[in-house]
């Protein structure tokens, strides 16, 4: 081995040594970095049309950060003492509620037996117990959490405001790592933009959305808790699969069983509207904007929940569709 060779193979693992503590050090935040990348991502367009009558960077991006601000945390500021309330509320009367007696004036033969209802209400409860106590336990690890939560916020909005601001450097700098050639280069960035906006808002507003109209259901007709109901509801129309069905499903079939015939139509009218927006509008918005197919779609949040958490129904798609991106680049590259 000569003294070039021996210059190059330690470049290279002190290079590698700083890449993996630099990953180490910054693994306990990445996931608040991507956050804050791809929501700068999403807002690039508007930053660009504020900072075109503002004129300077710093004044834009921070414009943009406290509507961001505004939108996200103040509501949730606001909205955090009610869903607590209304979480205890819930835990309180499910403890005190009879499942079986309803049950039996509908079914009297199916539960015709004092054995078999004696274990079937009390299989009820533990289930009913135990998911109101995590909702309880959930709302106080946030609590407890809080500091730790702020920093997150604070890494995720601090990265937004940068890579808002500096966004045509760091695209600059990016550019000239990147093997490729001007064209494929606009297109690596345009594609990946592209997909960044079609599955947060096809995936994350559409669910939203979803869950709002279940909601307008439960409060129109005097729902209990609605306020909780519609968050979870919120949350249920972002994930896969699952859907507000599991929210406004039981809410329906409670109501049949405590006689409330009218809400419980009301109800189901609302929740099956929210299925189908669903269904129709999800598909269509995400596979055709980002050329993707639904399988791959699902199984990317599927296994970015797994692997990365809550974000990762984000995080997923996005890190399938950024690869096939780069795939499609090869390929272009090599024809």
């Amino acid at each position: 081995m000569n003294a070039e060779d021996f210059k190059k193979i330690t470049l290279m693992v002190i290079l590698a040594a700083l890449v993996l503590i630099s990953f180490l050090v910054l693994k306990p935040i990445i996931l608040s970095i991507m956050v804050g990348i791809i929501l700068a991502v999403v807002f690039s367009s508007t930053y660009d049309k504020v900072n075109s009558y503002v004129k300077i960077g710093s004044i834009s991006a921070g414009i943009i950060c406290f509507l961001l601000i505004l939108i996200i945390i103040l509501p949730l500021w606001f909205l955090t003492p009610l869903f607590l309330t209304q979480a205890f509320e819930i835990y309180q009367v499910s403890q005190q509620m009879d499942f079986i007696t309803p049950l039996k004036n509908l079914f009297p033969s199916f539960f015709a037996s004092e054995q078999f209802s004696a274990e079937f209400g009390s299989v009820i409860h533990s289930f009913i117990t135990k998911a109101t106590n995590s909702l309880v336990n959930s709302f106080a690890d946030i609590i407890s959490n809080f500091p730790i939560i702020a920093l997150h916020l604070l890494v995720i909005f601090f990265t937004f405001f940068f890579v808002l601001r500096d966004k045509e450097q760091i695209i600059d700098y990016i550019k000239t790592v990147l093997p490729f050639s001007k064209e494929v280069e606009q297109k690596l960035f345009k594609s990946s933009k592209d997909i960044t906006i079609s599955i947060l808002y096809g995936q994350v507003l559409i669910g939203i959305v979803q869950g709002l109209i279940a909601g307008i259901g439960f409060f129109i007709f005097g729902v209990n808790n609605a306020l909780l109901l519609t968050l979870f509801a919120c949350i249920m129309g972002i994930l896969p699969i699952l859907g507000t069905a599991v929210v406004w499903g039981p809410v329906v079939v409670y109501l049949f069983i405590a006689g409330n015939t009218v809400p419980a139509v009301g109800v189901l009218v609302f929740g099956i509207i929210s299925s189908v927006i669903d269904n129709i509008l999800r598909p269509i918005f995400v596979s055709r904007m980002t050329q993707m197919h639904p399988l791959i779609f699902l199984i990317g949040m599927v296994g970015g929940f797994f692997f990365f958490g809550i974000v990762g129904l984000i995080l997923g798609p996005l890190i399938l569709a950024y690869l096939f991106i780069i795939l499609e680049v090869y390929r272009i590259k090599n024809t």
